[in-house]
């Protein structure tokens, strides 16, 4: 894929694999890589869990595993409904890819 990158999604992938459960940075970069199918470098990860960190969505205990603070399941729940409202017509861009 060269067009559409989807690096504006990182933050909130990132959010969104914490919703399942708490994770350090190794296990959070192989999940998206799961998804993406390529690993993010600790170059790309790191950065985002400290600016996630720093706007107070994730906190991060003595074990270096992340969580979503109250703060963070919220904003989760408006970017949910925002990518929803963006990509509303998501069964056809499945059927669009068959």
């Amino acid at each position: 894929m060269k067009c559409c990158e989807m690096k504006g999604y990182l933050t909130y992938l990132v959010l969104w694999i914490l919703s399942k459960e708490s994770m350090n940075g190794a296990q959070i970069s192989r999940e998206l890589e799961k998804r993406r199918g390529t690993k993010p470098s600790p170059g790309t990860i790191y950065p985002a869990l400290k600016e996630l960190r720093k706007n107070g969505l994730i906190k991060v205990d003595d074990n270096k595993n992340y969580s979503l603070t109250h703060a963070g399941e919220e904003e989760l729940k408006v970017a949910c409904k925002s990518f929803c409202d963006i990509f509303y017509d998501m069964d056809d861009m499945i059927d669009f890819k068959k």
